[in-house]
């Protein structure tokens, strides 16, 4: 089984306090995501809860929330646009489980190839996405039907209590660390809107806002349990074709930004996750999706900061928030939908605020451009198109740089031995982006009749390095002279074809590692 509180420093107040604050911000957030992907509010309101509670329970990361997200939302919209919400359940269910099988095929660790400018860029951006989606919350409905700006006195009692509750979270915790400070916030805003019958927009009115003006006197957040049904779509080749390429966006986007998240969190608390089990908890989380009327989802980054934040460590504190949303839906739909909106977007204006990474600021001012570069491509790339596509654009980015800054850090000492040798003695790593310069080094036309190449202080990292040693053994031998390549691994004498014969064996000394070639694969 599994421990519901696992951390040394986790307790069950914090966990149960913090998790009935996350479950209050995560209503919002699963209704608006519900309608990004074009689906009905309590499909994301349900994905919330089965998120949140599956990969609470058994996943990688205790204190990591999951629900339903922004990120994965907008990749569903065009399948349920086509096909219709069925499809979409058998989409979540594929998703599933390919990311049971990343977890299983232990696909986790890759993460680590992320690197940290590209984690910067990524937090950044997500703190930005989360900053612009608040904004949302200061635009009604008009009579016509169109979005517009709050103007006036609604204008002005919005930002007044959106201002209260950061002043509370901020202000809160140099008193007392008791209650976490997002809960008594949104308790008093809450408490102060109903006392003294202020105008101000709530959940429900955020919820009728995105509804057919028909509907709006009838629009409830009040459900029942999930039910099991199998997704109403044929079993045939036809329709596992339509749902693969969703499916596999899905499973990706989910485990990049679940990942992601994980790592953040790891640093925040000094603990450490266990990414393969997260890929698994994403896994079921997302299948049971499938099979219980949910649209899936993964880590939210936003409510992570705020249990986190609010003290929440162990299993407990996302099994608690996952509960109490089920609670919310099954018996106190009301009270959610009495809570305003100011107070639930002056929490999250308060986890940008800690989300964002102030110090990549040093990274700009430093010399390092290359890094402020890849900061800022992420950043701009998770705002303008998706968090997959930024993550994979900035490791891309990272990699090229790294190999062209690399590329000229191979050397070569030469001297002439006792027995008029040449030797050169190589020094950098020999791979795809320094054989331009591994070439120039050397000179076959008046080099004497014999040559050494010393790898003792080099390494042949890839399949273009074994060509480009290849090659200049051609070059020696066309000017009838002899090569002599000593230091090697066992491995790139067996993969050399042109220049195996003049390599120099030394057993004892001879290091041993591999390289990266497909002849191995």
């Amino acid at each position: 089984m599994f421990d519901i509180i696992t951390q040394r420093d986790s307790n069950i107040k914090n966990d149960v306090l913090s998790g009935i604050t996350v479950a209050l911000a995560l209503v919002p957030e699963a209704v608006a995501f519900a309608f990004v992907a074009g689906v009905e509010p309590m499909v994301g309101l349900y994905a919330a809860f089965m998120m949140g509670l599956i990969t609470s329970a058994i996943g990688g990361r205790p204190g990591m929330i999951s629900g339903a997200t922004g990120a994965m939302a907008v990749v569903m919209v065009a399948l349920v646009a086509q096909h219709g919400v069925q499809y979409l359940f058998a989409a979540v269910i594929l998703a599933g489980i390919l990311q049971i099988l990343a977890g299983v095929f232990r696909l986790g660790k890759f993460i680590r190839l992320v690197p940290y400018p590209v984690m910067l860029g990524f937090v950044n951006g997500l703190a930005i996405v989360i900053f612009l989606a608040q904004l949302g919350q200061f635009k009604i409905v008009d009579e016509l039907g169109n979005s517009v700006w709050m103007q006036g006195e609604m204008l002005y009692l919005m930002l007044g209590l959106t201002l209260l509750t950061m002043a509370i979270i901020f202000l809160l915790p140099k008193l007392t660390s008791a209650v976490p400070a997002s809960l008594v916030a949104i308790l008093t805003v809450t408490a102060l809107v109903h006392g003294l019958d202020l105008e101000a927009r709530t959940v429900i009115d955020f919820v009728r806002d995105m509804v057919p003006a028909a509907q709006k006197d009838s629009v409830t957040l009040a459900g029942e349990l999930p039910s099991f049904a199998i997704p109403m779509v044929p079993l045939t080749w036809e329709t596992f074709m339509i749902v693969l390429p969703t499916s596999v966006i899905l499973a990706l986007v989910g485990l990049i930004e679940s990942l992601l998240t994980l790592s953040l969190i790891d640093d925040m608390t000094n603990t450490r996750g266990r990414g393969n089990k997260e890929c698994v908890g994403q896994g079921v989380a997302n299948t049971v999706n499938g099979f219980f009327g949910g649209m899936g989802g993964c880590a939210m980054i936003g409510q992570s900061m705020i249990n986190i934040n609010s003290g929440g460590r162990g299993r407990l504190s996302g099994i608690t928030a996952a509960v109490v949303l089920l609670g919310f839906i099954l018996f106190a739909a009301p009270m959610i939908e009495m809570i305003p909106l100011a107070a639930l977007v002056g929490v999250m204006f308060m986890v940008v605020i800690g989300t964002f990474e102030w110090a990549s600021f040093r990274i700009v001012r430093g010399v390092n451009k290359e890094d402020a570069f890849v900061l800022f491509l992420v950043t701009a790339i998770t705002v303008i198109a998706d968090l997959a596509v930024a993550v994979v654009v900035g490791v891309i980015v990272s990699a090229l740089v790294f190999a062209w800054k690399h590329a000229t850090h191979i050397i070569a000492r030469s001297h002439i031995d006792k027995d008029g040798w040449k030797v050169y003695e190589l020094d950098g790593p020999l791979f795809f982006g320094s054989v331009q310069h591994f070439r120039d080094l050397f000179d076959p036309e008046n080099d004497p009749q014999d040559v050494v190449i010393d790898f003792n202080e080099s390494r042949i990292w890839d399949s273009s390095g074994l060509d480009a040693l290849d090659s200049l053994a051609d070059k020696y031998t066309e000017q009838g002279k002899k090569l002599h390549i000593r230091h090697i691994s066992q491995e790139c004498r067996d993969l050399l074809t042109k220049a195996q014969d003049y390599v120099e064996m030394n057993v004892n000394e001879d290091p041993r590692y591999r390289i990266a070639s497909d002849e191995l694969g």
